[in-house]
């Protein structure tokens, strides 16, 4: 197997498409949103149910011989943190309701995650994972915007539950996923996780 070099580490040249991220089940008032989207009419590209997550770090290509470098850093990151509950809460979309991209749920108690999150991003920074250059924010994709038609409907959805409660959730730990792009979409997995 070739070896390569990353920012002066020398690990092996396979690679995966990695993320570390926080998964969420949903629940039955979310899964009724996610109905509303899929029937509204508009070009969206919804995730499926089984994959809600909320990404703390997007990583890219990853070599494989970093991920325990990596889950140390996330071991690290976690440190202090006790599990604790969050709240999904209202719907929104990226950048702005008028030129919609991504269409989100938010996640209020979070600020753990925020912290956890911060920590990863500067500590990857030497391993020569770029820094996010903005702060992570609070929330869960339920779709991405495929097409401009319908999106009237789209915006007057999102906006009936703007403020609506889908439930609390328990956060308890933190997984490094690998994503595998297929025709009928990504198939994730658990590289590894670390408890709270």
């Amino acid at each position: 197997m070739p070896i390569v070099r990353r920012r002066g580490h020398e690990v092996s040249s396979v690679a995966f498409r990695g993320f570390i991220a926080v998964d969420f089940a949903p629940s039955r008032s979310l899964s009724d949103v996610m109905q509303e989207l899929k029937t509204s009419g508009a070009s969206l590209k919804l995730v499926p149910a089984e994959h809600f997550h909320s990404t703390l770090k997007f990583l890219g290509d990853t070599e494989e011989g970093l991920a325990d470098e990596i889950v140390g850093i996330m071991r690290k990151a976690c440190e202090g943190h006790p599990p604790f509950r969050a709240m999904l809460q209202g719907t929104g979309a990226f950048p702005s309701l008028s030129r919609m991209n991504v269409i989100w749920v938010g996640i209020e108690g979070a600020r753990p995650l925020a912290d956890i999150a911060a920590r990863v991003d500067v500590s990857l920074a030497p391993l020569g994972f770029r820094p996010e250059g903005r702060p992570w924010s609070p929330h869960l994709t339920l779709a991405r915007v495929k097409g401009g038609g319908n999106l009237d409907r789209v915006r007057q959805i999102l906006q009936a539950h703007a403020r609506d409660s889908f439930g609390e959730a328990l956060v308890d730990r933190v997984r490094l996923k690998s994503s595998v792009l297929t025709p009928q979409g990504p198939v994730y997995t658990t590289v590894a996780e670390v408890p709270l």
